[in-house]
């Protein structure tokens, strides 16, 4: 019996821990109250002890995740001087791909604003709760500026400041930069091609320990869970619903409008025969809620279904796979404004701006694996001044979400091979002809 529950997947439990720590801080809500000694001790000195140490191990290993992933995801493109304008073109495609994607999410957030009616004071009281837990770790993230002066703070002049403030944006355009002179030298360079190696080592360390403290999730889960609920109540699932229904809805329109038109607009193929070729694909993609276990046949359905020229294929579809997350980066612009929504934060427009570059940056430096968004969500929300303990809120529903942006990343890679082949397959049709 006991060797049948230990083989149980890790997102089963989560979904318990979501489920126990829920009913029991409704419970607590409906009795006791938020506010008796007892429910105030186990809190203080049990459960939001308990969630802080899975947020601080999370934000330990967000900035050396995310800079690997990021210089990864660049060098793969190889050689930009023999790929030429392919490489370019995927490099174009994948960020307008992602803009597109992240304004969907904040356009959506902003119409329907699902964090709505909660009681400012029971959020401003976690608020105060959250200011000396882990929120402290990023009390020196950067205050939002705005015009000429927002995109000049995204340079550092000093990375390794800006690392140790968890200034995100200038430690991930200092990844950017540094993945492209990568590629431009690891062709001419024995040490560049090490250097790759090792960041590579990097990337593979900080993902084993990313998914050691996911082992962590579900009794995470049950005290973020737990605290939230006894503080919120009832209203917690009608919120819950609705951010569910919204990021649903975002991820609908990007696949069915977006995707379609690229198809038809840039790639010059029928929606209707891509989405057709393309099913197993995204079937394999919803079942793992992984972009890197679906390579294998995201590849076969790109050369053998969708007839691409397979140079071209494989080049897009492997790179994709670490930096073509245009649906994880939707995902975390919803979020993080559903969460500031729930909490009363108002989120400025250069604030939202920050996030939106933040979540295109992090859709290129998201590992391609279940649950690789959450250390990016968990580091934006410090960023912004929102508890970082919210995304309790929705670690619960993260596994079918997950499941669904991880369907619209690899159609996504689909559709960006189809786009940036249309080239070499019309000529390859002219000379047939």
């Amino acid at each position: 019996m006991t060797k049948s529950l230990r083989s149980l997947p890790l997102h089963f439990w989560m979904l318990v821990g979501f489920v126990v720590g829920l009913g029991a801080g409704l419970v607590v809500n409906m009795t006791a109250g938020p506010d008796a000694a007892w429910v105030v001790g186990l809190t203080t000195y049990v459960t939001q002890p308990a969630g802080q140490i899975f947020l601080r191990l999370l934000f330990m290993l967000v900035l050396p995740l995310l800079f690997s992933a990021l210089v990864m995801g660049v060098s793969e493109m190889g050689d930009l001087g023999s790929l030429g304008r392919t490489g370019w073109r995927t490099l174009v495609f994948t960020v307008v791909l992602s803009t597109i994607a992240v304004v969907v999410g904040l356009v959506a957030v902003n119409v329907f604003r699902p964090g709505d009616g909660i009681d400012p004071a029971m959020a401003q009281r976690l608020l105060a709760q959250a200011s000396g837990g882990a929120q402290a770790i990023l009390e020196k993230a950067p205050h939002a500026v705005q015009g000429p002066a927002a995109l000049i703070e995204i340079i550092p002049s000093n990375v390794i400041t800006a690392a140790s403030e968890n200034q995100a944006l200038p430690v991930m355009f200092f990844a950017l930069m540094f993945g492209i002179g990568v590629v431009l030298l690891q062709a001419k360079s024995a040490a560049v091609v090490t250097l790759k190696d090792a960041i590579q080592g990097l990337f593979e360390v900080s993902m084993a320990l990313i998914n050691l403290v996911i082992r962590l999730a579900p009794i995470a889960i049950a005290c973020l869970m737990f605290n939230l609920a006894a503080l919120f109540g009832w209203e917690l699932l009608v919120r819950l619903g609705a951010y569910v229904g919204v990021v649903l809805l975002a991820l609908g329109f990007h696949f069915f409008v977006v995707y379609s038109l690229a198809v038809w607009g840039l790639g010059r193929m029928s929606p209707l025969a891509f989405f057709r070729h393309s099913q197993e694909a995204i079937l394999v993609a919803f079942s793992t809620a992984s972009s890197n276990a679906t390579l294998p046949t995201a590849l076969r359905v790109a050369e053998h279904r969708l007839q691409l020229p397979p140079r071209i294929a494989r080049f897009v579809l492997t790179v994709g796979a670490t930096a073509n997350q245009n649906g994880t980066a939707l995902f975390e612009g919803v979020t993080v404004l559903f969460l500031a929504q729930f909490f009363g934060v108002d989120l400025s427009m250069g604030q939202q701006f920050m996030v939106m570059l933040v979540c295109i940056l992090g859709g290129i430096g998201t590992a391609g694996v279940p649950a690789g968004s959450l250390p990016v969500v968990a580091m934006i929300l410090g960023m912004i001044g929102v508890p970082p303990e919210g995304i309790g809120l929705i670690l619960g529903v993260d596994r079918f979400l997950d499941m669904c942006r991880t369907s619209l990343n690899v159609t996504g890679d689909l559709v960006a091979a189809v786009v940036v082949s249309r080239p070499e397959r019309e000529a390859a049709e002219a000379l047939a002809a």
